[in-house]
């Protein structure tokens, strides 16, 4: 069993920051001495982390890797290689892909894709259709995270659309339901009166306008609605709108996205398609309001909603660009230039990021720098030069980034997954592959 030690960082965890030095023997964390540092043994790989920060594998809970179906654009390998370069050492994929991973047969054939070619630990949502609860009931709780529920027409064609069979689903999914919340009737009657007064392809410029606040807020509203009456546990995926906001608490909770985030609907004008994504970028007050929730305590997760196109897909219009963009290599230090705004504090980034995922979806023995919890570590640092981004650094197989041409200091160095390190800070070692994830509940 191999041995890391890692000497005198700056380790967050569970909310405080202290230096000290932690030991990984094999895929565990066996020691953490603070206020100090742990003499090398024989055989040891020794890290001087002097400066910079340990924080836990960073846990996405939302990444489309668009395998199996779409792999001209993203795949398991490369998307999770994206990933490891990002600090983020679990992902929970999403089931609109082809064939849907809508039964249970579907499931067990993409985990077994994922054997051997994840460079990261994984997990599958299953997908709810108007038909399907039967699958849903017949899934091994323990062995996914939870139902993905599009209650709105988003990539993937999945609209359940049946009051009856929504319903049904929040009074007995056995797991917690993980809802895209826009109102489609309202989405097309916006598209059509943009279409009457700009034309076939309305400008993307345009795309807030036609995915508004409203048809947010009337979906999530009914997910809200439905979840109270039967006691349901409802997480509101990419909340978009301060609206929204007023509906967490109790056994509702919500994930904000890292590009609504960074970004608001002035960025069209200059990033054009490269930022299209359902729901869409809104009003610099959102993101304002969005940034508030994650000190507050009203949002539990920061997930990403990796969604890779080709770049030649990504233009035209608000109606033919597709909506989507890679994001999951660059998140935690795209949050870690937030930290230094002063948006929150490094410490709440790796609740939401870390802890919460873990907690929320009952992810075993992840999420928290503990003795004997699983060896998914990232060391970040701050440089003392910014760097700007580049088509070459980005990983995903898309090849590229709306972050592209940005300039950034925070940096990440290493990543361990299972205790093995797969990102130095210039290449994967894709020897290294991750684990299935295991759930408590």
């Amino acid at each position: 069993m191999k041995k890391t030690i890692i000497n005198n960082a700056t380790i967050v965890n569970n909310g405080e920051s202290h230096v000290g030095s932690l030991l990984v023997n094999g895929d565990r964390i066996e020691r953490i001495v603070l206020g100090g540092m742990i003499e090398p043994e024989e055989g040891c790989m020794v890290v001087d982390a002097t400066g910079a920060y340990l924080l836990p594998g960073v846990i996405d809970d939302h990444v489309h890797f668009r395998e199996p179906g779409l792999t001209a654009k993203a795949d398991m390998h490369t998307e999770s290689m994206a990933a490891a370069a990002g600090g983020v050492t679990s992902v929970l994929d999403m089931p609109n892909v082809v064939p849907q991973t809508t039964t249970v047969q579907n499931w067990r054939e993409r985990m077994e894709m994922a054997k051997g070619r994840m460079h990261v630990n994984y997990a599958f949502f299953l997908g709810a259709t108007n038909n399907n609860l039967y699958e849903i009931l017949a899934m091994p709780s323990e062995q996914y995270p939870g139902v993905k529920l599009f209650m709105g027409s988003s990539t993937g064609n999945m609209l359940v659309d049946r009051r009856e069979m929504l319903e049904e689903l929040f009074a007995k999914s056995p797991k917690l339901i993980m809802s895209h919340c826009e109102d489609t009737a309202r989405i097309n009657a916006n598209m059509k009166r943009a279409q009457e007064r700009y034309g076939d392809d309305p400008d993307v410029t345009h795309h807030a306008e036609i995915r508004d606040a409203e048809a947010c807020w009337q979906s999530s509203a009914l997910a809200a609605e439905m979840a109270n009456a039967t006691g349901a546990r409802l997480h509101i995926a990419h909340i978009s709108t301060e609206r929204e906001l007023d509906l967490l608490g109790g056994n509702i909770t919500g994930e904000a996205c890292v590009a609504h985030l960074l970004y608001t609907d002035d960025d069209y004008a200059r990033l054009k398609g490269r930022i299209k994504c359902n729901p869409s970028i809104k009003s610099a007050n959102d993101r304002m309001a969005l940034r508030k929730a994650l000190t507050d305590g009203r949002i539990t997760c920061i997930g990403t909603d990796h969604a890779p196109h080709l770049l030649s897909e990504k233009q035209g219009g608000a109606r033919t660009a597709v909506s989507g963009m890679p994001m999951v290599q660059f998140s935690l230090v795209s949050m870690l230039e937030m930290v230094d705004e002063g948006a929150l504090a490094i410490e709440q980034l790796v609740q939401l990021m870390c802890h919460n995922p873990a907690d929320l979806f009952g992810i075993k023995e992840r999420g928290y720098i503990q003795e004997g919890m699983k060896a998914d570590l990232v060391l970040v640092r701050r440089e003392e030069s910014p760097y700007t981004i580049t088509s070459a650094d980005v990983l995903s197989k898309c090849g590229w980034s709306p972050r592209e041409g940005d300039s950034l200091r925070w940096k990440v160095r290493s990543t361990w997954v299972n205790g093995n390190l797969v990102w130095d800070g210039t290449r994967i070692d894709d020897v290294v592959c991750g684990e299935a994830l295991e759930f408590s509940k």
